[in-house]
């Protein structure tokens, strides 16, 4: 066993371009059972900052951004013991702080940080990694405005990485050069909701060094992040957040903040050139065609803050890429990994093994794995091959004039019709049953079997309006008394004061964090999936164009993304309404909307393992498709 431990720490010191050690006391890294050691003290850690100089100059003061970098790394690393380096690069270090305890940095004397936020530099640094926190341009320490997701953001970012591999300049305090001779270059960035945008813009910039990013509840594209299709959620929002992270008065910055507002096109909610540089997935500054770097995305289907759309269409533009990638899918809001009920030692566990095997080049298994572990329902999580569910089906459920809700078309020239006026989405919901002037609702009866969505629905109606367009919402909702996730309290969560360590503390930064549980509550019914659109974006996001009044056309549309089952005997339903108030700052148009229901469905992806050699009851109050769940026309079906 000695001899394979010193073949394995050979190895490892060698894929991780480290000089070997001989018979000298010359420091190495330990891996044993796939993972490596917490052999190096975290006391005794380097501690210092430094300033990396970016391409950009965001505050137009005629010099170069400079952009802080604060590092923990073991003592040991330098010229004989090069250490791979995992980044989280933040706007938020000063203000709402980082993770469910809102830590901050704190600085001693000289400037260095001695408390880190998180447990990232805790548990990787004993284990031969350097840690660093990044202040984004505009933030906390750095030099510059923030762009909200722009050039400014990106590239001062990219420019971290760039240092690491020789190709940027850094300082000191001091004004002298710092070299980054400690570090392989080998680097990964993770982090959570803005932290984890960031990792995905520099990585869509393709620069080397980047082997690896962990995207938690991360934005790909900032359009998705305020608007669908033409909907918009909230307005002057960009200008907002950018003063609210940034670290210097509002005057300092009030002409990007001016920016800002002139060019998000809030008047119209069309994409423009401002959103084209703030997609990751097809945008102007980058894009995921030149992504490098390996992906482990982490999303949650209840995130309303950052919409999964953000994950689904980032993670399908990677599978079509064949990136290698991991990814986890909750239940929870806006919730980090760390902090899903009973799975911390696993989340820590599977980051680190993640991290040995694309920085040091361990061979543990990981992608040998199945590729996606999803949160289904309130206490079962499932690994399988891929999200969404492998072979999973896009069954058409169709609206019908008698309100229900199934397989079989509504008859040709059957209609129904709402008008355009803003309510909350709870009261597009309320009394199902009862014609309301704003919304029109149709439902299944008792569902035969159990039914996994698993995916994106797909909302095809034909409407025509009496006035040039109308805002349109489609909910997909369970009625069913149950027990389920209340996503909506404490975002699903709640702190309790029993603590789990993971890594080394010292005085100033324990190891330690607060465990969470799961807030549950029994309700009569869930809105499984939301979506919307401004009719006249139906065809362009860009480029608007009235529906002539009065006459049909198609409005086509994906809802938000979605992982649930919907149960034995509870009732499925769509609604459509107008402009929902809960999630949109917009005016209703006060169009009155017709919907021709012969020409209408929602695709509902559902997976084939519910659906398979299943009987629907002939006495299954109002299920109107047919007796098995076996549908022709398979290339419309397949996901």
């Amino acid at each position: 066993m000695p001899k394979l431990r010193a073949a394995l720490t050979a190895l490892i010191v060698v894929a991780a371009g480290v000089t070997p050690a001989h018979a000298t006391a010359q420091p190495s890294l330990t891996v044993e059972r796939g993972r490596t050691q917490p052999v190096f003290s975290y006391a005794d850690a380097v501690r210092e900052h430094v300033y990396v100089e970016s391409s950009v100059d965001s505050d137009a003061d005629g010099r170069p951004d400079r952009v802080r970098v604060d590092i923990i790394r073991p003592k040991e690393s330098g010229p004989g013991l090069k250490v791979p380096v995992i980044i989280d690069e933040s706007p938020y270090y000063d203000n709402s702080g980082r993770g469910n305890e809102a830590e901050r940095k704190v600085y001693d004397a000289a400037g260095n940080v001695t408390k880190f936020p998180l447990y990232y530099d805790n548990y990787f640094v004993p284990r031969g990694y350097a840690v660093l926190n990044v202040d984004m341009i505009g933030t906390t320490r750095s030099d510059g405005c923030p762009d909200v997701g722009g050039r400014a953001d990106v590239l001062g970012g990219k420019a971290v990485i760039d240092w690491l591999n020789g190709r940027a300049t850094a300082y000191r305090a001091d004004g002298t050069p710092a070299v980054a001779d400690w570090t392989t270059g080998r680097a990964a960035m993770i982090g959570k909701s803005y932290d984890g945008t960031l990792a995905n813009a520099v990585a869509a910039t393709g620069v080397r060094g980047l082997e690896t990013i962990v995207p938690i509840s991360a934005i790909s594209s900032w359009y998705k992040y305020q608007r669908s299709n033409g909907v918009i959620y909230n307005y002057d929002y960009m200008s907002w957040l950018g003063d609210y992270v940034d670290s210097d008065p509002t005057a300092r910055c009030a002409a990007t903040w001016a920016r800002l507002d002139a060019e998000d096109a809030d008047d119209t909610g069309n994409y423009n050139g401002f959103w084209a540089e703030r997609d990751y997935i097809a945008g102007s500054l980058g894009d995921v065609s030149k992504v490098r770097a390996s992906v482990f995305a982490v999303h949650t289907v209840n995130d309303l803050n950052v919409m999964p759309d953000n994950f689904s269409k980032w993670w399908k533009a990677l599978a079509d890429r064949n990136v290698p990638r991991k990814i986890w899918v909750g239940q929870y809001q806006h919730v980090d990994p760390f902090d899903f009920e009973g799975r911390r030692d696993l989340w820590v566990d599977t980051l680190h093994r993640w991290f040995d095997h694309w920085l040091l080049g361990v061979r543990n298994g990981i992608m040998s794995e199945p590729r996606a572990d999803v949160q289904s329902s309130l206490d079962r999580w499932t690994t399988q091959h891929d999200w969404p569910a492998p072979l999973a089906l896009k069954i058409p459920f169709r609206p019908a004039a008698d309100g229900s809700f199934g397989l079989v078309p509504a008859r040709k020239g059957q209609t129904a019709t709402f008008t355009d006026i803003r309510q909350s989405e709870e009261a597009m919901v309320a009394d199902v049953g009862t014609a309301k002037p704003g919304r029109v609702a149709f439902t299944t009866g008792a569902l035969p079997l159990d039914l996994r969505l698993s995916g994106t629905p797909v909302v095809d109606l034909r409407v025509a309006l009496d006035r040039p367009t109308s805002n349109l919402t489609a909910l997909l909702v369970d009625f069913g008394e149950d027990t389920r996730i209340d996503w909506r309290r404490g975002q699903g969560i709640t702190t309790v004061t029993e603590e789990s360590c993971h890594g080394e503390s010292t005085a100033s930064d324990d190891a330690c964090y607060r465990q969470v549980v799961t807030n549950r509550a029994t309700r009569p019914l869930e809105i499984v999936a939301r979506g919307w659109i401004d009719v006249q974006n139906r065809d362009s996001l860009s480029a608007p164009s009235p529906l002539p009044t009065g006459t049909y056309g198609r409005v086509s549309w994906e809802t938000l993304p979605q992982d649930y089952v919907f149960k034995k005997g509870h009732r499925l339903a769509l609604v459509i309404a107008g402009t929902d108030s809960t999630y949109s700052d917009e005016r209703a148009t006060g169009a009155n909307v017709t919907v021709d229901l012969a020409g209408s469905k929602v695709l509902l992806p559902l997976a084939l393992s519910t659906l398979r050699g299943t009987d629907v009851p002939k006495d299954t109050a109002r299920w109107t498709g047919p007796r098995q769940l076996d549908l022709p026309e398979p290339e419309n079906l397949f996901y």
